[in-house]
């Protein structure tokens, strides 16, 4: 579908154009703007963009040292901390490819993926839980060198001298030697010697496991990932963007802080006001302290800040806005978070195989509520037919949603064989099939409606679970929902819907089905409603219906 200019409400034209560059080309142009501006807030420690460029080619140089040349992989194993970015853009500065660990895999799920990936290289913390899990990948893989950051030294002195006083025990016994560096060891002072990065290069593995069998590493170039950079940069409409501060709570590791934090910010010239990771206390805390003007998080974080006792004694006033991703937003707690709080939220979406965003809701003026927005300059999307994807859906119905653009991965590290599958060409362009349907309305704002793989097959009617779930979550007693389909023996497979409470709600489970049925289609209709304490979620906070299959079926 084309969409006019004037129903375009970005700042820009959609048809904008943005330079690949590479990575270190990017943050280096930003520091030559402004050395001394801050890059990142850490606990009361400020971090300039100057000391993190400093620091990154050390960093690179500690590498070269080592023996690691242009296109080999270094992987990060980091919670929100600042030699994540030091290390992230330090790796590509010596031509490495940075592969993206979250900080809560198991020994297996590391292991596996450092094979995959042929990671030689592994940052981590003296943190113990992280510690002995790498340590335990570095004896059991053919993972080459760990190399381990203090997380005193990266606090302010007092706190870090009390850590190291008080707290022994949350500082993991490091055994350093020739494979155990730390990382003071691997950022001598000295520059490293020069590797021609381009835009072109691979920068990125970025794991993502999708419905079935074991991650994929999508591979991202410093082309795709600055432009996705300059995407988001660009539907700022609020003026010079170095005076932002963006709210860091997302983790690092994930595509959509990796891209909507970190290195938006970096092409900006924005300050990134970090958490180690989420706690709503330290949040608002930190919004309170440093003025957070933007903050890009998932539903379960605004709902979390809803739910906080003390909400209403700290100072929010700084936000200019807030993005929601990474999954639906309830309608109730979209409506509620801007009547308690007066920022304003909207919905984006994007997904790990696109650098990480592909449309958002306009800042300011004309959003729609219940949609993820409009495209972001540059990109083209088509809807295929969901049960035959080399065709188009029928005007004016939902389809599968394909994307176009310069954000678009190449492909997934050594899986040639899915591409078959990944993509599809259409008019002379290469298209990647997200697995989501969607439908387009007449000003180009698009509504997710389901995953293929999630939709459910009663008696031969397709059900979607996110259409169930936006009714249940009217009923007032109801905080979360997930519906999925179990097997019956004359249907098929039946609806079923797994819902948690607000505090102090009082609600049956056969209470809610009755009242849920009433308001559904007669196939839509769930078998029943499962009270539960909390719901599956993923490491960002998303709602985690593959889990909760698995758990029940």
């Amino acid at each position: 579908m084309s969409v006019s200019s004037a129903l375009y409400h970005h700042p820009i034209p959609k048809d904008t154009r943005f330079e690949p560059m590479s990575l270190p080309e990017m943050f280096a142009r930003t520091v030559r703007a402004d050395p001394q501006a801050p890059f990142l807030h850490f606990l009361g420690r400020t971090y300039s963009y100057g000391e993190i460029l400093r620091d990154a080619q050390r960093f690179a140089a500690g590498l070269q040292a080592l023996g690691i040349a242009k296109g080999d992989r270094v992987g990060l194993f980091l919670p929100n901390v600042p030699i994540y970015a030091a290390a992230y853009y330090g790796a590509m500065m010596a031509g490495a490819i940075v592969v993206n660990f979250s900080p809560l895999y198991s020994v297996e799920e590391l292991s596996w993926q450092v094979a995959d990936s042929g990671t030689r290289v592994l940052v981590t913390l003296d943190v113990p839980e992280l510690y002995k899990t790498a340590h335990k990948v570095l004896d059991a893989s053919d993972l080459e060198t760990l190399v381990v950051g203090s997380l005193a030294d990266m606090l302010p002195w007092y706190k870090g001298l009390a850590l190291k006083l008080l707290k022994r025990s949350q500082i993991a016994d490091v055994a350093y030697g020739p494979a155990i560096r730390s990382w003071a060891d691997m950022t001598p002072d000295k520059a490293p010697a020069p590797v021609d990065v381009t835009p072109a290069d691979l920068a990125l593995l970025q794991y993502t496991g999708g419905t079935t069998g074991r991650p994929k590493g999508a591979m991202l170039g410093h082309d795709q990932l600055s432009v996705n950079a300059q995407q988001v940069a660009a539907l700022n409409p609020f003026g010079d963007a170095r005076h932002e501060v963006f709210m860091g709570a997302l983790p690092f590791f994930h595509v959509f802080a990796n891209t909507a934090l970190l290195n938006h910010a970096m092409v900006s010239g924005a300050a990134i006001a970090m958490v180690p990771r989420f706690e709503t206390k330290q949040v608002l805390e930190t919004i309170q302290r440093y003025k957070c003007t933007g903050f890009p998080g998932v539903p379960t974080m605004f709902q979390a800040i809803l739910d906080y006792p003390a909400l209403g004694e700290y100072d929010l006033s700084s936000l200019k806005v807030c993005i929601s991703g990474g999954a639906p937003m309830p309608g109730p707690v979209h409506v509620r978070f801007e009547e308690v709080t007066g920022v304003r939220l909207v919905e984006g979406y994007g997904l790990t195989e696109s650098a990480g965003v592909v449309s958002a809701n306009p800042y300011e003026g004309t959003r729609k509520r219940g949609t993820i927005g409009q495209l972001v300059p540059g990109t083209a999307v088509i809807l295929l037919d969901k049960e035959d994807p080399a065709s188009l859906a029928p005007e004016g119905e939902p389809g599968e949603l394909a994307v176009c653009g310069p954000q678009v991965m190449r492909g997934y590290w050594n899986r040639p064989e899915t591409d078959a599958d990944t993509f599809v060409e259409r008019d002379g362009k290469r298209y990647l099939r997200t697995g989501d349907v969607a439908r387009i309305d007449a000003d180009g704002f698009l509504e997710i409606v389901d995953r293929i793989k999630d939709m459910i097959a009663v008696g031969g009617f397709k059900v979607f679970p996110s259409v169930v779930e936006d009714v249940i979550l009217e009923h007032p007693a109801v905080k979360e929902a997930l519906v999925i389909g179990v097997p019956e023996e004359y249907r098929g497979e039946v609806p079923r819907a797994y819902v948690t409470l607000h505090d102090g709600a009082s609600a049956t489970a056969e209470e809610l089905r009755d009242w849920l049925n009433a308001k559904i289609g007669k196939h839509e209709r769930v078998d029943a409603v499962v009270i539960r304490a909390d719901l599956p979620k993923t490491i960002i906070g998303k709602l985690d219906r593959k889990t909760l299959r698995a758990e029940v079926l």
